[in-house]
């Protein structure tokens, strides 16, 4: 066990740039080992989870090199994958797990995956139910709707699902399983998730299409695919990892930070539209590869990054922020960042609302009753929902020992608030924080002054 310590800081100052994207990192080697020929990826994550999908591809037969800081998947094609000798280990990473289940439906092999304690404690049935409803055989080996998860060859035909939830780790599963059906396959979610998968697998040669109902649904189609073909992608930084210092430069009075190169996908950039409503100064240089879903504007042309994706550099700036409510279709767009923005919340002057937000109970921790605990600890004024939470901002915080329970988003979101909090910041089990972003602390030590 790691522990750190947090101290108040003056102010933060400088220009960063954060890690690859860890949802575009994912799909990259996921997408290129299914493609023929090779893949190139520059600006990897390699962060814990996305090195659990590479060693999964390993052991099924692909070769994934690194050549002058660049990750090449040396893609076998579709049915390229080989049975592997031994149990996947998917290690920390609900990604891997969920989005690798639909491409492993359809081979002609057997497989097993399992991660870690938590990783194995994660519900499952989310992904299985659509999965089996195509012909696949996957089952929970403990029966508990969890990893381990055996998956047997089946025949896959083509399903319209109707998913409860607005997940793109769901929605993955079934397109990717849908490239092995013999008919379209689509998926109706209540609200738009991310679209990564769909960007992409558009430009590996998918055939794949998506629509915005006038209900606010949205529907992705995918048809069956002979073959995919390996691409050259530069992932840009993630929103998600930038949301930490988005959030520091906001709150610590005196802040100006440049965060460089940002994936700005309006299916992910829930967090910067909140921070505008919040009263945030911010402002958006450099602007790429802008679309008309983008809602963000500035200069440039085409940027040579992951398919279809916008980027932006962002520029923060202290800022006294209010509250705002959060729920609806929004929460798909920013799920992984209502920690931090609870954070903020806190900072803030009046009353902050998160609803529609279930699905924090079923990450890496149930991280409602996660920020609920240390938030508390911290003083803040807290009350918990079965859906979100609601946050009596403008009360100082104080310095508190924080439990990260090895969830790598609170390990975060708790150390920026240590930066605002008076007195000393214990973070227990700092080391989660390389699932996603191992440089973390190294980063937040060289911008402040």
């Amino acid at each position: 066990m790691s522990v750190r310590s947090i101290y108040p800081g003056n102010h933060l100052k400088g220009e960063i740039t954060v890690p690859g994207d860890k949802s575009i990192s994912h799909r990259s080697v996921m997408f290129g080992s299914i493609a023929l020929g090779t893949t190139k990826i520059t600006n990897f994550l390699k962060g814990a989870d996305c090195l659990s999908t590479i060693g999964c591809f390993q052991r099924m037969g692909i070769e994934i090199t690194e050549e002058a800081g660049s990750i090449l998947v040396h893609g076998r094609g579709l049915r390229g994958l080989s049975a592997p000798s031994e149990t996947l280990n998917v290690g920390n990473s609900g990604t891997t797990t969920r989005l690798m289940s639909g491409i492993l439906s359809g081979q002609s092999f057997t497989s097993v995956m399992s991660g870690d304690d938590s990783l194995n404690s994660r519900p499952m049935g989310r992904i299985m139910t659509p999965l089996n409803q195509m012909g696949a055989r996957i089952r929970s080996i403990h029966d508990n709707y969890c990893a381990p998860l055996r998956v047997e060859p089946g025949e896959l035909h083509g399903i319209h699902y109707q998913s409860p939830v607005a997940s793109a780790q769901v929605k993955s599963a079934v397109l990717l399983a849908g490239l092995y059906a013999d008919s379209e396959t689509s998926v109706t979610e209540p609200a738009l998730s991310r679209d990564h998968t769909e960007r992409m697998l558009k430009s590996f040669g998918a055939e794949i299409s998506s629509a915005i109902h006038e209900d606010g649904c949205a529907t992705a189609c995918i048809r069956p695919c002979r073959e995919l073909y390996g691409q050259t992608i530069q992932v840009p930084g993630d929103i998600s990892s930038a949301a930490y210092f988005i959030a520091a430069g906001l709150l610590v009075p005196g802040s100006e930070l440049l965060i460089k190169n940002v994936g700005t996908n309006p299916t992910r950039a829930g967090i910067l539209k909140v921070c505008e409503a919040m009263g945030a100064d911010i402002t958006y240089l450099n602007c790429q590869n802008m679309d008309s879903n983008t809602s963000l504007t500035g200069n440039g042309t085409a940027a040579s990054i992951a398919p279809g994706e916008p980027t932006a550099d962002i520029l923060v700036r202290y800022s006294q922020l209010h509250g705002t409510a959060i729920g609806g279709s929004l929460i798909p767009t920013l799920i992984d960042e209502i920690p931090i923005i609870a954070v903020m919340a806190a900072c803030a002057k009046g009353t902050t609302v998160i609803r529609d937000a279930a699905e924090l109970k079923v990450k890496e921790t149930n991280r409602i009753d996660t920020v609920t605990e240390n938030l508390r600890a911290m003083g803040a004024d807290i009350t918990p929902t079965e859906d979100g939470m609601i946050i009596a901002g403008g009360s100082p915080l104080k310095g508190a020992y924080i439990k990260s329970y090895l969830d790598h988003r609170i390990a975060m979101a708790f150390a920026i608030a240590g930066l605002t909090a008076e007195g000393e910041t214990t973070i227990e089990d700092s080391q989660c924080v390389d699932v996603s972003y191992p440089e973390f602390f190294a980063t937040l030590e060289c911008i402040l002054n």
